[in-house]
């Protein structure tokens, strides 16, 4: 007899999701300020992609096996999902505190590492802790809820940075070489505490569904296993369940790898784009690339629920790939706009583009995926994340050297192209498709 989960009302919603806040604003000074300090600690532009290595590596490993091991986790006190993205949380904490006193670039890459092993921790068992906790008529407002906090948070982590320099930069001019600046640090100071506190201010108010007797019986099954055998287990987890993956994922997977790429490429470029179009220092270039983010994020809190009805009206695939493409028309414009508060318009596209990738595809998974298993899938479903990052890391300084003439321009307007040919796959989702392919194997 399948489970019946009681509607939940929307503030019981909101405070489930108030963790994503102080997620996102970690999440929001890696977009923005991480690439700047590797540039104020000596780093040639064509290394950044190297230097972000380690969200790609370690969210591969860590997620998947974090949401496998979580799926077989149950405790009256703790709950399932809520012990690892608090742990996640405090290491994330501890890495904000330390992150702008780094002495030398090898330290900075190395916190980045240790930063990026608590966010991921805390990542995809707080999105499998949503899923567990709605019905399916509540995904799509649970997760564009979810996208919302991601927007807020990293708004907050945004009007931070230029706020502080603005405030405390001085003239940037007398920055020294090798050195991070001192109006760096109160934004990740914020950080460290907000990461903690909103954290905890979920797991008090929200209580966890207890596992149905089915799912309790696995679970005492997994708890008997020995040692070696539970070690085991995550990994013959992720392997069983990439075999028996829905062709839906498959799909998803194309969309992911030109997305996800793309933004990586954003990311690391929109600080020296502005250094080339405009004639930026890199303190008012950093500034600058907070204020689009800033733009952007404040579009995604204004539109993540207006997202929910035209979901539900013109079906996710619709709403997701006209986001996407939007998000390429944007990086398309970005580079022949020269006037600083101008440029800041395409962030509107951009911005709505980030609330569907931020809910839509969430949603559509968990439609698709066994309650048992929704941690590992929500793991994969990071794994496709990762692994285009982890080759645009690997591949991008290449081509930014010789196919794009080291110019931040070019790599944009690269990265729009590819958000076009990730809307145009995007239309290939099927979600009703998927439930009944899913049904069949059940």
């Amino acid at each position: 007899m399948k489970f019946s989960k009681p509607s939940l009302s929307f503030w019981q919603i909101f405070n489930m999701n108030v963790g994503f806040l102080g997620i996102q604003f970690s999440f929001g000074l890696q977009q923005t300020a991480i690439n700047p300090i590797f540039l104020f600690l000596g780093a040639a532009e064509d290394m950044l992609p190297i230097l972000n290595i380690a969200g790609p590596i370690t969210g591969l490993i860590i997620q998947p096996i974090i949401g496998a091991i979580s799926d077989k986790t149950w405790s009256l006190k703790w709950g399932r999902r809520k012990p690892f993205f608090l742990i996640g949380a405090m290491i994330g904490s501890l890495c904000l505190f330390a992150f702008p006193q780094s002495p030398a670039l090898w330290f900075a890459v190395g916190l980045l590492w240790i930063l990026d092993v608590g966010n991921n921790m805390a990542m995809e068992p707080y999105r499998a802790f949503v899923g567990d906790k709605l019905p399916e008529k509540q995904l799509s407002l649970g997760f564009q809820m979810q996208s919302l906090f991601v927007g807020a948070g990293i708004v907050l982590a945004n009007a931070s940075i230029f706020l502080f320099q603005d405030w405390f930069g001085g003239d940037s001019s007398a920055d020294v070489a090798g050195t991070i600046p001192t109006w760096l640090y109160y934004s990740f100071f914020i950080g460290a505490v907000l990461s903690v506190v909103t954290i905890l201010y979920s797991v008090l108010t929200t209580p966890e569904i207890p596992p149905t007797d089915e799912e309790m019986a696995k679970i005492n099954k997994h708890r008997a296993l020995s040692f070696c055998e539970r070690f085991k287990m995550p990994f013959i987890e992720i392997s069983s369940a990439v075999k028996d993956m829905p062709s839906f994922m498959w799909k998803l997977a194309g969309v992911y790898l030109f997305q996800w790429y793309a933004l990586f490429v954003y990311w690391q470029y929109v600080t020296p784009l502005f250094m080339t179009t405009m004639g930026f220092d890199l303190s008012t270039a950093a500034a600058q690339s907070a204020k689009m983010s800033t733009t952007y994020n404040v579009a995604t809190i204004v539109v993540a629920l207006m997202l929910v009805p035209l979901t539900l009206k013109f079906g996710g695939k619709k709403i997701y790939a006209a986001s996407l493409f939007g998000t390429g028309l944007a990086l398309l414009i970005i580079p022949y706009i020269d006037d600083p508060v101008m440029v800041l318009a395409p962030m509107v596209l951009f911005g709505i583009g980030w609330a569907a990738m931020m809910g839509i595809p969430y949603t559509m998974v968990s439609k698709i995926v066994p309650q048992d298993r929704r941690g590992v899938y929500m793991g994969i479903l990071n794994m496709m994340i990762v692994i285009p990052m982890g080759v645009e890391t690997l591949t991008f300084g290449f081509i930014y050297d010789y196919f794009l003439d080291n110019n931040a321009v070019n790599a944009i307007l690269f990265g729009g192209i590819f958000f076009i040919i990730a809307a145009v796959l995007a239309l290939r989702l099927n979600v009703a498709e998927a439930k009944k392919e899913v049904a069949v194997v059940e």
